[in-house]
């Protein structure tokens, strides 16, 4: 993948702070510590982009990334085999934002505080229009929480584009990967609806299986 640019726009505490353009927005949701900071950094091969913490919970904002990617990735994703040479477009930019939510079910939050976080993230996911995908993050290494499956719920119940990404499956045995995939598909989704995909920040795998369906669903007509 080329990534043009990558950089942090804004940390939003309100509807108001959203930025105000009509790029797609492709939006992590997942528990406290899940990764979804380092998720950000690995897509966009940067170290740094996204600040990642070792303390769950820390993140009580609602952070925008923008990414531009070259065009001719884009043609590349879509199977556009015939593309000519001359375009002028072909090495124009395709941009949306990476969207990083708070992480929930931290339990060394209270609970006034854990309705807080819950009441923001549903808040943005019910009012913003430009959502084009959620990436739904979950440790590969357990079975979904109880959180996971309310966020699961409601996702549904929302008619939200998902696809649920297995992660840190850099902690199991690659031979244990797709068992431990369809595992948490079961217990979380078991009409099997919905894509699952693994991935692993740490070793830098399943990013350009990821990466062609985000492109899919974030092209901008």
């Amino acid at each position: 993948m080329i990534i043009k640019n990558a950089e942090f726009t804004v940390s939003a505490t309100s509807p108001k702070q959203y930025p105000k353009d009509d790029l797609p927005q492709i939006v992590l949701v997942g528990k406290s510590n899940v990764g979804k900071s380092s998720f950000i950094n690995t897509m966009v091969n940067r170290k740094k982009l996204a600040r990642t913490s070792s303390e769950p919970g820390k993140t009580r904002l609602i952070n925008f990334y923008k990414v531009s990617i070259k065009q001719d990735a884009i043609y590349k994703a879509e199977d556009c085999n015939t593309v000519s040479q001359n375009s002028s477009n072909i090495d124009s930019p395709n941009e949306f934002y990476f969207v990083d939510l708070p992480g929930y079910g931290f339990s060394k939050m209270s609970k006034a505080q854990q309705v807080e976080v819950g009441n923001f993230i549903e808040e943005y996911l019910q009012k913003c229009p430009n959502i084009a995908l959620i990436l739904f993050l979950v440790d590969i290494r357990h079975n979904p929480t109880s959180n996971d499956k309310l966020m699961y719920d409601y996702i549904i119940k929302q008619n939200l584009p998902c696809i649920i990404i297995a992660n840190k499956a850099d902690k199991i045995a690659v031979t244990k990967v797709n068992d431990s995939v369809k595992i948490i598909q079961d217990g979380l989704n078991p009409l099997h609806d919905l894509k699952f995909m693994p991935f692993s920040s740490e070793r830098k795998i399943y990013s350009e299986d990821l990466w062609d369906e985000i492109l899919k669903r974030s092209l901008r007509n």
